[in-house]
């Protein structure tokens, strides 16, 4: 997965995905946001997958 698919992803689940990937901090990731994973090279479908973790009320047409 790119980076750009990424943010796709999120764009279409999140209302405001700029705001999700930069304010809300994932346990799954460590303790930081999705920006923050993503400037510091963790890979982008395993962003995604913690992602799914961190909202399991995702339905699975967005997964």
């Amino acid at each position: 997965m790119r980076i750009s698919e990424l943010r796709n992803r999120l764009a279409a689940y999140f209302p405001d995905p700029d705001t999700y990937a930069r304010d809300i901090i994932h346990a799954e990731l460590g303790g930081i946001s999705v920006n923050k994973a993503i400037e510091i090279g963790m890979e982008p479908d395993e962003i995604w997958k913690a992602v799914i973790r961190h909202n399991p009320a995702m339905p699975d047409n967005y997964r």
